[in-house]
């Protein structure tokens, strides 16, 4: 058993929308597909991967060393103790071997992509889907049958007034999102205001609005902002300072009396767990954002998640950045909150399989074998284009 060939390339995701830090005109995502030697109806199993949106294809590092580590790796180290199939951890550790640890900057979302690919590749020889395959090995063999999304909108385009973002946000709940979520940050605290009583107001009973600051505010503002926002009794005020301003978290969650989200942008075990230590997070009532596309991988996400259930958080609080169907796989087998959606953006990538239409804020997931990127045809011709 081994790997014969690994095809990578960057393609762009890009959009004219923007959050209260950076614009997406210009991003750029790796996807890569991993060719094994094993035989499934009479073709080769391939493993396709991919980065989440708001980091830049990490295309360069895949090429210039971690894709040769896994393609220099003998055989024999790669697969299971029984040789059955391959072994994600063991080529994690063969991947990352010669970095130092810390900084752990763009080389997090390279490694997310080979791991992905590696995680499809391992649940199609299995025959189950990965979110059944990760429910008998991490969990107690029961999977959620069907996973809580939410939108996630509300982005700043050029001459979007108050009128196009309640309807942008009506067009949400009209395709079966019962929750949506808005950005803020990107214009003045008396906008802002303005434009979360707008979606508030054309929210029917049962729906709630999340709002995101993307990293933008300092303490003062944080704390301003979230003073401001506390009577509307939101679902959550997410990542209002820096991710690693864990002092400004803590200060925020003094004050703040609701739910505090963050943790997309947090990609290692290391800053997973000084947020838990540091910051002031409730496990009663927050919720953690970690993306495993971003963050080393399903490999890494897995470890988060044993820290976490030894400082007495559910895996219940996560309910991972992303949209895409890795994180919903991970969603429905490892027993967490939800998983977040991009309705018709950073398409292909965003959204899940063809023909399961979201359902009172749920959606399921399809009986095929891997994460099931063959079950959403957009995506998948895409994914077969890699390395012609």
């Amino acid at each position: 058993m081994k790997i014969t060939k690994v095809d990578v390339k960057t393609v762009p995701i890009s959009s004219p929308i923007r959050n209260a830090y950076i614009d997406f005109s210009k991003m750029t995502a790796s996807a890569i597909a991993i060719t094994t030697d094993v035989i499934k109806d009479g073709k080769p199993v391939v493993g396709y991967g991919f980065n989440s949106n708001g980091r830049y294809a990490p295309t360069a590092l895949l090429n210039e060393r971690f894709i040769p580590r896994l393609l220099e790796a003998d055989a024999k180290d790669i697969v299971t103790d029984d040789g059955t199939n391959f072994d994600p951890h063991k080529i994690h550790a063969i991947i990352m071997a010669n970095e130092k640890p810390g900084g752990h900057g763009e080389r997090t979302v390279a490694v997310g992509v080979i791991d992905m690919a590696i995680w499809d590749a391992v649940a199609k020889i299995e025959g189950k889907p990965l979110y059944q395959l990760l429910a008998e090995k991490y969990g107690n063999g029961e999977v959620d049958e069907q996973v809580y999304i939410y939108a996630a909108g509300g982005y700043y385009f050029p001459d979007k007034g108050l009128k196009e973002l309640q309807d942008e946000m009506k067009g949400y709940l009209a395709l079966g999102y019962k929750d949506v979520k808005m950005k803020v940050g990107g214009a003045s605290l008396k906008e802002d205001l303005k434009r979360i009583e707008a979606v508030l107001d054309i929210l029917p009973q049962g729906s709630g609005l999340m709002v995101d600051a993307n990293g933008r505010f300092n303490l003062e503002y944080a704390i301003e902002f979230g003073e401001k926002i506390k009577d509307y009794e939101l679902i959550w005020y997410e990542e209002a300072g820096d991710p690693l301003d864990f002092h400004l978290q803590a200060e925020l969650s003094k004050r703040y009396p609701h739910a505090i989200a963050t943790g997309e942008n947090l990609f290692s075990l290391q800053d997973a767990t000084n947020l838990i230590r540091y910051a002031g997070m409730n496990p009663e009532k927050d919720f953690l954002q970690f993306d495993c596309a971003l963050s080393y991988g399903l490999v890494e996400y897995v470890r988060i998640l044993d820290m976490l259930k030894e400082h007495g958080w559910s895996s219940r609080r996560c309910i991972p950045h992303g949209g895409h169907q890795m994180s919903l796989n991970i969603a429905a087998g490892l027993a967490l909150h939800g998983n977040e959606s991009y309705p018709g953006v950073f398409e292909p990538f965003g959204g899940f399989a063809d023909n399961y239409a979201v359902e009172n804020g749920y959606v399921k997931l399809p009986d095929a074998p891997g994460i099931g990127f063959e079950e959403k045809s957009d995506l998948y011709n895409l994914l077969l284009s890699i390395g012609k």
